[in-house]
């Protein structure tokens, strides 16, 4: 299992530096987030930072670590210069960019504020699948042209594909065992991977615990095939500061599937950069 940390807060000089230092001391990933003006007491203090210009930032910084945003809110953006600016990302890390992608938050005014934006979560779900075919379509070296009911544009040709001829995408999926909701489920196995949550009324809430991803790994198992290939389930958890119960805290996530675990800290009460710079160079782990 590889670790990542989330970069929740800072200026862009003090995320590009904890980008650095995630390298430094041992992480295999450093990610940002996505979002424009949010409409969240605690949040709405913060601000908000371009993810694709803090990537490319921290590609110029970094030679090794994994690099994307928790997560790309791609409804709201336009498909053509999402494109353009995750293949900047791409070449300028030698490929090390991914993207775990969802509908994006209703409560970010880039949704509310604006006119003709999707807002719906039907709608939001609608938009996603068509800016994640359009995006494909843009690897591909072809000229192409796309229509569907949200996006559709006339010819568009990118010459230079992907370092690796494409982009590792983990969209958000909700799992629950009884009923398991197919049409997120179903996006998600398309393709290189899945960022599962739970039905929760905050971040934390949201986040699925071990014996969920186990049941979410059994289940991708048996829906991909024993010979499917390769496949990343992303946790988002909390290590604790005892590097013993912080090892059997990933061990256990380990064991249940995951094969990330993405170091998450949201509360904006008690937060800081500075605390995020520390808890960075404490390092991942040793399983």
């Amino acid at each position: 299992m590889k670790f990542g940390f989330i970069g929740s807060y800072g200026t862009p000089e003090q995320q590009v530096r904890l980008a650095r230092e995630c390298e430094e001391h041992g992480w295999d990933g450093f990610f940002t987030w996505d979002g424009v003006s949010l409409d969240e007491p605690g949040f709405d203090a913060h601000p908000t930072w371009d993810p694709f210009g803090l990537l490319a930032a921290a590609a110029a910084v970094t030679d090794r670590i994994t690099l994307g945003a928790m997560v790309f809110a791609l409804p709201r953006h336009r498909p053509w210069e999402l494109a353009q600016r995750a293949l900047t990302v791409d070449h300028l890390s030698g490929g090390r960019l991914v993207l775990p992608v969802g509908v994006g938050v209703p409560t970010d005014r880039a949704f509310t504020s604006v006119p003709g934006q999707p807002t719906a979560l039907r709608d939001r779900a609608q938009a996603l699948d068509e800016v994640l075919a359009w995006l494909e379509r843009s690897w591909s070296g072809e000229t192409f042209t796309h229509e569907g009911a949200q996006v559709t544009t006339g010819q568009f040709r990118f010459s230079q594909p992907p370092v690796h001829g494409r982009i590792p995408v983990w969209p958000v999926a909700v799992w629950d065992a009884e009923r398991p909701p197919r049409r997120s489920l179903d996006r998600a196995l398309r393709w290189d991977g899945m960022v599962p949550q739970v039905r929760g009324e905050s971040p934390e809430d949201a986040e699925a615990g071990p014996q969920q991803i186990r049941e979410l790994v059994d289940w991708i198992v048996a829906q991909r095939g024993p010979d499917a290939g390769p496949y990343d389930v992303v946790y988002q958890g909390r290590l604790d500061a005892d590097p013993q119960t912080a090892a059997r805290q990933a061990r256990e996530v380990a064991e249940a599937g995951a094969t990330w675990w993405l170091e998450s800290w949201w509360d904006p009460t008690s937060v800081t950069p500075e605390w995020l710079l520390e808890r960075v160079r404490q390092g991942p782990p040793s399983l």
